[in-house]
């Protein structure tokens, strides 16, 4: 479906970019998701010409006509990972080819052409090294966000001829707004997330849209997430409503559901699987029930459990809320496996650690 390309970055450099006493105003306290750098990526594909046209331009609106297909049939996929700033000054990606080869995944599942993974990675070293000077000094990180929709301009249900492939960056903090030791969930009675055969483990927007009522029931029930269980018997855990999610137990041992087409296969969930057993911690990837674990959490069995994803790193949960009540986790706040999971995992991306795997992607 593509061709592979032999791509040149023009660079366009932004006329005005922000001063720089008001971009470091905006970093001092980021938030998450609101504050953007200077510029863009934009790639171009067409069935005639394949991927084309790359070029590193400043930040502005997208002109989009009425009929393109993205808005009609919610072709469109995305991907999000983070640059730290190192101590020397430089910049790192934490396994950028894992977003590459996920974002590739999430493009033949919706029938669109896939980028090579060369090319993904070129255009977000492009935009981090342009856009060095967003990235938040301390805890902060630039927030990446690839991502590609249809563009042609057509009303009929079949796969659009052609896309527009972009990557923007946004100066982030933490991504939960809570003083509280940890986050509260609640279980969703009526809504799914994915069933077996759709669009689960893509990364798509359809599948954050279709969360959105259960988030906001969650939020109405004093909650910060909403956790989803399976579609078929409305029985096992599969995930939050954008990070996946784990237990850990009396013996030290951990499950986490596992993938099967309606989980999203996190990066994050990937590298924690393998520090747990670089730590000796033996990892069940096994279906784990709702019944089951509010059992363990009343028996003590059950110590600790968090989400986890790129934006939330590693997050404790304390109390799990149903409309048949509610149960804490352990002590209710984070436990020393979270903890050292979260220290391990952050050490390695903002280079205080070693990096055993490789993991480390140096822009500059």
């Amino acid at each position: 479906m593509s061709k592979t390309p032999s791509l040149k970055f023009v660079r366009h450099p932004h006329p005005a970019p922000l001063a720089a006493d008001k971009r470091a105003e905006l970093l001092k306290n980021p938030g998450f998701g609101r504050v953007f750098s200077d510029h863009m990526v934009t790639i171009r594909y067409s069935e005639s010409e394949g991927w084309h046209d790359a070029r590193v331009e400043p930040r502005a609106p997208i002109p989009l006509d009425p009929a393109a297909a993205v808005l009609h049939y919610a072709q469109e996929i995305f991907e999000g990972l983070k640059a730290y700033r190192t101590a020397g000054g430089g910049a790192t990606l934490f396994r950028p080819r894992e977003n590459a080869r996920r974002f590739q995944d999430s493009a033949e599942r919706l029938a669109m052409p896939v980028l090579p993974e060369d090319v993904f990675l070129e255009a977000v070293d492009q935009l981090v090294s342009v856009d060095r000077d967003w990235i938040p000094d301390g805890d902060g990180s630039l927030y990446i966000r690839p991502f590609m929709f249809a563009n042609e301009i057509f009303l009929g249900v079949k796969p659009s001829s052609d896309y527009l492939f972009i990557v923007i960056a946004s100066s982030v903090g933490a991504y939960f707004k809570t003083s509280a030791p940890a986050v509260s969930v609640w279980v969703s009675p009526d809504y799914t997330r994915a069933a077996p055969g759709g669009t689960g483990a893509a990364k798509c927007g359809g599948n954050y849209a279709a969360s959105l009522i259960a988030q906001a029931e969650a939020t109405k029930h004093g909650c910060d997430q909403v956790v989803f269980l399976d579609a078929a018997e409305r029985r096992w855990v599969e995930e939050l409503g954008g990070m996946n999610i784990f237990f850990v137990f009396d013996d030290g041992s951990m499950v986490t559901p596992p993938l099967g087409g309606t989980i999203l296969p996190g990066i994050t969930r990937s590298s924690l699987l393998t520090l747990a057993k670089d730590k000796g911690i033996a990892v069940r990837e096994e279906r784990y029930s709702i019944q089951q674990w509010k059992a363990d959490a009343a028996s003590g069995r059950l110590r600790e459990a968090f989400a986890c994803g790129t934006a939330a790193v590693v997050t404790p949960i304390g109390i799990v809320r149903a409309p048949d009540g509610e149960f804490t986790i352990g002590n209710g706040g984070s436990g020393t496996s979270t903890e050292a999971l979260k220290a391990s995992l952050v050490g390695i991306q903002r280079g205080t650690a070693a990096d055993p795997h490789g993991w480390i992607h140096k822009v500059f």
